[in-house]
């Protein structure tokens, strides 16, 4: 750490232990908040988040009071990001894709469509806002379904193709989408039920290749951890490789993220490992590692948010986000209702899609949550399969159409 005098303010450069430190510090003060708060825990606002903005906050006021200007090195942040994603990958098994079933294939292609359709508004009103069309698509599918994790990896990259803002925009986007996302989700199902007249039942048939996943509870030692570790820091070098092969090959406007390569890597060797059995993977070092890479990620990405650049987007961001919204519950309440089968899973599981489509795979739970309290009856399918299309499989359709969008409008 350093302080210096530029241009008559006060800067303070932050190296980069200290700024995962002051990660470490600010994701405690989120999960302290969240538990004296439990209002942030009911909008399933994660404590990344809101440590992060804490630091975002004062980090503006300062640099607009002219008191001090801080500058923090991010460079562990990449580590961090590349951790998860490859995490999310060793979760992508075909298997699991074919096992659920007719409402598993109908619930994952709303999911793919959804994510076109949030591009094609986000571009389209952008453009007729007189904004650039790029910050359309980073107020629509980058964050929205890609949620934080996919707002603070593609906005680096379209500032990298000259789109000034496009990381501010996304974050702020994907925090928007989680409280409304929180809100509106479990209301809608509740409706669905209401409105329908329908049996609180369920049709407990879902698959048990499709549950094995979700059922390890084994301990694990030090040596399991450490070979799963290195593992990940394999693909997670693979997947800089990947991009860098990309970067050689000179397509304009086009760059591969890092994470992408990675998560794809991963997900390889997850249906490889299925059937040679090369590795016994243990899902419960990936999930700890995967909520490690998020934790720190997401909160160095929104502690170092540039929230000033927002001023001159407000009301086009605003305008944006509510369309979107609200094509969202439109899309959820008479294309995918119906199409689930208009019964007490299909119910909870659109409350779900509403929650997941503005937020992330657990506000989806969040809201199901609320619907199956309500009712005392638990959708076990719909807590199975919301997540992993959500979380997972939605991936395959959704970065590539995000890539292309980012491609032919920067």
């Amino acid at each position: 750490m350093e302080f210096k005098f530029v241009n008559g303010v006060n800067a303070l450069n932050i190296d980069m232990i200290a700024t995962v430190a002051l990660a470490g510090i600010l994701l405690m003060i989120g999960f302290k908040i969240i538990d004296k708060f439990p209002i942030f825990s009911r909008l399933c606002i994660p404590a990344p988040v809101i440590g992060g903005f804490i630091c975002a906050i004062i980090v503006w006021i300062l640099r607009g009071t002219n008191v001090l200007q801080v500058n923090m090195d991010t460079t562990l942040q990449l580590p961090f990001m590349l951790a998860f994603f490859t995490c999310v990958g060793f979760s992508g098994s075909f298997k699991l894709l074919k096992s659920g079933g007719r409402p598993f294939l109908i619930f994952l292609v709303s999911c793919w469509i959804l994510a076109l359709i949030q591009c094609v508004v986000g571009v389209g009103l952008a453009s007729a806002l007189k904004i650039n069309p790029v910050l359309g698509i980073m107020a629509g599918t980058v964050s929205l379904v890609g949620g934080h994790g996919n707002a603070a990896a593609f906005g680096p990259v379209a500032e990298n193709l000259g789109v000034h803002g496009a990381t501010t925009v996304a974050i702020a986007s994907a925090t928007f989408g989680l409280v409304v996302g929180s809100v509106i989700g479990g209301p809608l199902g509740n409706y669905l039920i209401k409105k329908n007249d329908l049996k609180i039942e369920t049709e407990e048939d879902t698959n048990e290749t499709l549950t094995e996943q979700h059922t390890d509870t084994s301990d694990f030692a030090e040596k399991t951890f450490l070979s799963h570790l290195t593992l990940i820091f394999l693909f997670m070098f693979g997947g800089i490789v990947i991009s860098d092969l990309v970067l050689k090959m000179n397509i304009k406007n086009f760059a591969l993220p890092n994470y992408v390569g990675a998560m794809f890597l991963a997900i390889i060797f997850r249906n490889i490992n299925e059937k040679k059995e090369i590795v016994k993977l243990d899902y419960k070092v990936i999930d700890l590692i995967l909520n490690i890479g998020l934790s720190f990620f997401l909160t160095m990405a929104i502690m170092t948010l540039h929230i000033w650049e927002l001023v001159d987007l407000a009301l086009p961001l605003i305008i944006i986000l509510l369309v979107q919204t609200i094509i969202l519950l439109v899309f959820s309440m008479f294309v995918v209702f119906p199409m689930l089968g208009k019964n007490y899973d299909g119910a909870v599981m659109t409350g779900g899609y509403a929650g997941w489509g503005l937020g992330i795979a657990a506000t989806a739970v969040v809201c199901m949550s609320a619907i199956c309290d309500k009712y005392k009856v638990t959708s076990t399918k719909a807590f199975l399969i919301v997540p992993l299309c959500g979380a997972v499989f939605v991936d395959v359709v959704a970065i590539p159409t995000i890539i292309f969008f980012i491609t032919k409008f920067a």
